[in-house]
């Protein structure tokens, strides 16, 4: 009888080695890829930003100033992390960590870990002193500590907008690269700058906590390493040598003849000076106005108002929002908004002659296209300039002690006080005037607000379930399903 017939296996011994071989080739394979790819992308990391809309991008200038930076820093994020701009706030720091992982981010939520926040008290008890401290960015190196607050970082859309029942704000730009750039700095670099103010003509009050001082402005120089003070230019007085910017705000008498002398010598060695004028000084002559014309600048004695461009329609206020789109200090501020009360217009000296080495001088912003100059209407489609910027370097030959000049003039000073520094764009702009005077670039362009789109799903209670069922109902069903027609065909 014949033998029974025996099929052949399906695998010989040698094919089971030659997979097993080849399914180990290729676990090493991937491995090895992986290990390559995490390699080269640690030593030649880079990121690209699609969108234009981004929050975490950083701008060439603050790149520039964190490849600087060899000391440790230790940024603690003293934060609810429900509030709002939270996640913000960590993602933008994360890319200061990859830019440079000297820089150490700690997250500390002073609501739901009571004991990690106690630690942050206790180690920075000197600084943080009032219950009402949260909310913070704490930047620390060395022992040198800088706090940014949390409710500087983000600018909210005034009005309130009913959503579901509930009213919330709609958040419109993040300004954390604004203030946390300038804060390192502070702490990285070995010697701060200095800014005067002159006193004595009925200027703001630099150390003013009320509605007209400049505290708030104070504030904005020292967190762009700006160490202020005060000065008077009476008797042997003089511009002080260390002086890097000279602020005269609000200048309501004039100045005495001896005291013009040093503003104009301090100018024509190379001297910074940041100028504001406003309304209630138009009728009368505080002899700055002469020093500035030979600088190219027209100072007018004037009330502009543009009631197309006022926050209630009266012209009391000026919203200002056309800046020139090619100067350093503007750029930044190209999607932003100042709040103006009743200014000036300041602008460049018509003049006929062409005087070799003269100063450049810019205008800077401008009012809209139908503006009034002391309620007279002005011809349409002709914008009043608000402010300039003068610049000139040094002519051939000739050797200035402090540099190159640099000015700025603006015919408003009550929207950098307490009461109006907040609104709109303002604290943004003192900041950008303050560090183009000083030429600390890499704190100025690009470093603007970044503006945030917020998009909103609206949904009733039906579509919410309807979601909720399609989620937890339809879609594992039909794989269910699909899964058992799968295993029903297999079977048969």
């Amino acid at each position: 009888m014949a033998s029974e017939f025996t099929p052949p296996t399906s695998f010989s011994a040698r094919r089971k080695w030659s997979i097993i071989l080849s399914v180990l080739l290729s676990m090493v394979a991937v491995t090895a890829l992986v290990v390559m790819a995490n390699y080269l992308g640690s030593r030649y990391f880079m990121r690209f930003a699609w969108s234009t809309q981004t929050r975490t991008q950083l701008s060439p200038q603050t790149l520039g100033l964190l490849k600087s930076v060899t000391n440790d820093v230790k940024v603690i994020v003293y934060y609810d992390r429900e509030d709002k701009i939270y996640n913000y706030i960590c993602d933008l720091l994360a890319e200061y960590h990859l830019a440079n992982p000297k820089i150490a981010i700690e997250k500390v939520d002073y609501v739901r870990d009571a004991a990690a926040a106690q630690k942050v008290k206790d180690a920075y008890k000197d600084k943080l002193t009032s219950p009402e401290d949260k909310n913070l960015v704490i930047f620390d190196s060395g022992g040198r500590t800088k706090i940014v607050p949390g409710k500087l970082l983000s600018d909210f859309d005034s009005n309130l907008e009913q959503v579901q029942g509930e009213y919330r704000h709609t958040l419109k730009s993040f300004r954390g690269e604004m203030y946390f750039s300038p804060t390192l700095l502070s702490l990285t670099s070995a010697k701060p700058l200095n800014a005067f103010f002159l006193t004595g003509h009925g200027e703001h009050n630099p150390e003013g906590q009320d509605q007209s001082g400049y505290s708030k402005f104070k504030t904005v120089l020292q967190r762009n390493y700006v160490l202020p003070d005060s000065l008077q230019l009476l008797g042997t007085n003089a511009v002080p040598a260390d002086c890097n910017l000279l602020v005269i705000a609000g200048p309501q008498t004039a100045l005495l003849p001896i005291e013009l002398d040093k503003v104009k010598k301090y100018l024509d060695q190379g001297g910074r000076m940041l100028v504001l004028f406003n309304e209630r000084s138009r009728n009368i002559n505080t002899g700055l106005e002469p020093i500035l014309a030979d600088w190219g600048v027209d100072v007018g004695h004037n009330v502009i108002r543009d009631p197309a461009n006022s926050s209630d329609g009266s012209g009391l206020d000026l919203i200002v929002s056309d800046f020139n789109p090619n100067h350093p200090l503007t750029t930044p501020l190209l999607n932003s908004r100042l709040q103006l009360a009743l200014p000036r217009s300041v602008g460049k000296l018509k003049t006929n002659k062409e005087v070799p080495d003269a100063p450049k001088v810019e205008e800077l912003a401008f009012s809209g296209d139908r503006p009034f100059i002391d309620n007279s209407p002005v011809p349409e489609n002709r914008p009043i300039p608000l402010m300039v910027a003068v610049e000139k370097g040094n002519v051939k030959g000739v050797f200035t002690e402090r540099g190159s000049t640099r000015i700025v003039v603006i015919g408003e000073s009550f929207f950098l006080n307490n009461h109006y520094i907040d609104g709109g764009d303002n604290s943004g702009f003192a900041g950008c005037a303050v560090n183009w005077l000083l030429d600390q670039t890499q704190l100025l362009q690009g470093v603007g607000p970044h503006p945030v789109t917020e998009y909103l799903n609206r949904m009733t209670r039906s579509q919410m379930q309807s979601i909720a069922w399609l989620f937890l109902a339809a879609m594992p069903g039909g794989i269910l399903l699909l899964g058992s027609l799968v295993w029903l065909r297999r079977r048969h």
